[in-house]
């Protein structure tokens, strides 16, 4: 059988049978020439910049670590965090009542989805700024009947509430997405045979459901959490003191505007360059098992293969 099959496999017309496993690319002239061109004029640019004296790269030097801008970099990694843990935890509620066979929670969780991802964040920061112009006063009351409690606005929505609640809404309504995708990329015959073993709904989705779907959804959250770094930089518009509003307070005050823009930069490459790293690891974790199945399936072909 196997004799048979390599006379099958030889060219028609008497050519040489060919070994392809020792069979290697040709030596492309054309790339390598493209490669030492870009290298060349990445090289100009970068001896262009550094020795441009109006970059300002002393001024750069010597606030890169500034008090007051290592300040601003501890309250934008803050807000990171904090608005993408409440933007997860609530994008997961939204997407599992998006999902939802109730009508209402599912036209809640549509409405809310719309209004936050269709309107700026930056008009949204400002608005939760400004909420003392619409409400002065924030009270819990009984519809139509007394009030129980009161609160001044201002003392409530300060600038930092007003930055995490704004980050917050507005990262949730994204990864509601992120999440409703991820949820259904699993089979949904997960939940009926978890049905059938006398799981409840929410028992399924926790212990099955959920953990399946990590790995369609942990990469873009990966995404998310980078962008929400530079998405940080949009409270310096309400008085905020993170990042960039630090390196701001400094050239208003020594009128050194590009050096410290790029004091601001290149704090931001390397916060997102980690994450980057991280978001690499991550993903590759979360496929290993598609390459355990593609290392599986090659043998099974080539199996298949020799069968014939």
């Amino acid at each position: 059988m196997n004799e048979t099959a390599v006379v099958k496999a030889q060219p028609s017309g008497g050519a040489d049978f060919r070994d392809v496993a020792t069979a290697h690319t040709p030596f492309r002239t054309g790339r390598l020439v493209l490669w030492v061109i870009l290298a060349l004029v990445v090289a100009n640019f970068a001896w262009i910049v550094a020795h441009n004296e109006n970059f300002g790269w002393p001024v750069v030097a010597r606030y890169f670590f500034d008090p007051t801008v290592i300040s601003g970099l501890y309250v934008s990694l803050g807000l990171t965090v904090i608005a993408m843990i409440l933007g997860i935890v609530l994008g997961l509620a939204v997407a599992i009542a998006r999902m939802s066979s109730d009508r209402l929670a599912k036209s809640f969780a549509s409405l809310f989805i719309w209004f936050f991802r269709g309107t700026p964040l930056l008009v949204q920061l400002i608005f939760w700024y400004n909420m003392s112009t619409l409400f002065p006063q924030l009270s819990i009351t009984i519809p139509f009947g007394p009030t129980l409690a009161s609160w001044d606005t201002n003392s409530v929505i300060t600038p930092m509430a007003a930055a995490i609640v704004g980050l917050a809404l507005n990262e949730a309504a994204y990864m509601a997405e992120i999440i409703r995708g991820g949820l259904l990329s699993v089979d949904r015959g997960q939940t009926e045979t978890a049905e059938a073993f006398g799981m409840t709904k929410a028992r399924a989705l926790w212990r099955i459901i959920i953990p399946q779907a990590m790995r369609s959804i942990v990469p873009p959250t990966g995404n998310q959490l980078i962008s929400m770094i530079k998405a940080t930089s949009l409270v310096s518009v309400i008085a905020m003191a993170d990042l960039l509003y630090s390196v701001q307070s400094i050239y208003n005050r020594t009128f050194e505007i590009i050096p410290m823009l790029l004091v601001a930069v290149i704090w931001y490459l390397l916060i997102t360059s980690i994450l980057n790293v991280g978001q690499s690891y991550v993903e590759a974790y979360y496929g290993r098992s598609d390459r355990r199945n593609g290392e599986a399936a090659k043998p099974a072909a080539a199996t298949d293969e020799a069968s014939h």
